[in-house]
């Protein structure tokens, strides 16, 4: 049979980096393509625990259907951790817990955007997410990244040329693909740009408690008086990624029409998985976890921008990042770094070219993503050498 694929899925390519993950599985690659988090810091056995103590006392209600908003002590539990961590109030704001952070981008672009409108994306941006609002029929226009956030000059003048857009969208901590994060003025800034415009801002913030370096910066949802921010998180990073668990903050005035969009997609996210981090945030010691994490990032992206600075050719540069699992070096401008991709896969090293990560995915970029939380260390100073090798081959003087 000869199948017509859908207006919504016919301009959407499969996501660069799952491919990739496919290369990644060959044992003689060094893989800096995914952004996994490091295995070290899956709590299993503090997991086999509860997961053992809970099948055993209370099977029925782990593998009985649950509720669409989410896991009753879980959804508490998360309101009262992030009013104290990031000051949120509930009482004008709910929580629902859905299936990976991915799927908050998912349910507000089903309740929010229609097939045509614009949605506007730092650029670049997480593929995951460009790709959900591609899959909805939405146009994306892309405000460029600078070292310290958006360029909010480039925010105005698309919210002038575009009254109409729907959605802006970013990651200001820790930003992926960039290792970005965005300061506090900035982020002020686009929080009043979006009220002066009238556009809905959805926060997206995996990555948000992996900091290991500088200092905090408040986010976006906590500067909002008006509901237009939209607080996407994940437990991905923070507890196990198979577990597919985020939440997603709203504005009660959307719990409705949140509720109906959880419900066509998945009825509910894992009871099992939900009733694990609601007893491992209470029962465990959840700060001592996070600071352990950090401490594994923080040696792993040192190693890896201390190897970068000593082999990589003067003219590529990178930042700093504070936290997460990114960081992004760029070649000198005008350059394409797909064929430079091409060739470090084919001398045994995988990451990811800026384009993937693109509005426009005909555009050239000079940036590759380089992930440093699942390589081991041996892996990371010699990927990063071979790397190195190869953009003073590329680079001519």
């Amino acid at each position: 049979m000869q199948f017509q694929i859908s207006n919504r899925l016919s301009g959407v390519h499969g996501s660069a980096i799952r491919e990739l993950f496919k290369l990644g599985a060959d044992p003689n690659m060094i893989s800096f393509g995914g952004g996994n988090p490091s295995a070290e810091t899956f709590p299993c056995a503090e997991i086999e625990q509860i997961v053992t103590e809970v099948l055993q006392k209370a099977p029925v209600s782990m593998l009985q259907y649950g509720l669409s908003e989410g896991y009753m002590p879980l959804r508490e539990t998360m309101k009262r951790y992030l009013a104290a961590q990031e000051g949120f109030d509930f009482e004008k704001n709910e929580l629902f817990i859905v299936s990976g952070g991915q799927q908050c981008a998912d349910l507000t672009t089903k309740a929010l955007v229609n097939e045509g409108d614009i949605v506007l994306t730092e650029e670049p941006a997480f593929v995951g997410c460009l790709n959900t609002f591609r899959s909805y029929g939405a146009k994306l226009v892309g405000i460029p990244m600078q070292k310290d956030g958006m360029d909010v000059d480039a925010l105005e003048a698309a919210l002038k040329a575009h009254p109409e857009a729907k959605l802006l969208y970013t990651i200001p901590s820790f930003q992926n693909p960039t290792g970005i994060t965005t300061t506090q003025e900035k982020r002020k800034k686009v929080y009043e740009l979006a009220c002066r415009y009238d556009i809905v801002i959805l926060e997206d913030n995996p990555y948000g408690e992996l900091r290991f370096a500088g200092e905090n910066v408040p986010t976006i949802k906590s500067m909002d008086t008006e509901g237009r921010v939209i607080y996407a998180g994940s437990f991905s990073k923070v507890m196990a990624p198979a577990f597919r668990l985020g939440f997603l903050v709203f504005d009660k005035a959307l719990t409705m029409p949140l509720t109906v969009a959880k419900q066509t997609t998945d009825v509910h996210s894992n009871v099992l998985f939900q009733y694990v981090c609601d007893t491992y945030m209470n029962q465990y010691d959840f700060a001592a976890h996070l600071e352990q994490s950090r401490k594994i990032y923080r040696a792993k992206c040192q190693l890896m921008l201390d190897t970068m600075r000593r082999t990589f050719h003067p003219a590529v540069q990178f930042g700093q990042p504070e936290g997460g699992l990114f960081v992004m070096a760029f070649l000198p401008d005008g350059m394409d770094a797909q064929p430079f991709v091409r060739e470090a896969i084919k001398r045994g090293v995988l990451c990811v070219p800026g384009s993937a990560f693109l509005a426009d995915e005909s555009k050239v970029s000079n940036g590759f993503r380089l992930n440093y939380s699942t390589p081991t260390d041996e892996q990371i100073v010699r990927g990063i050498e071979i790397l190195g090798k190869l953009t003073h081959e590329w680079i001519k003087e």
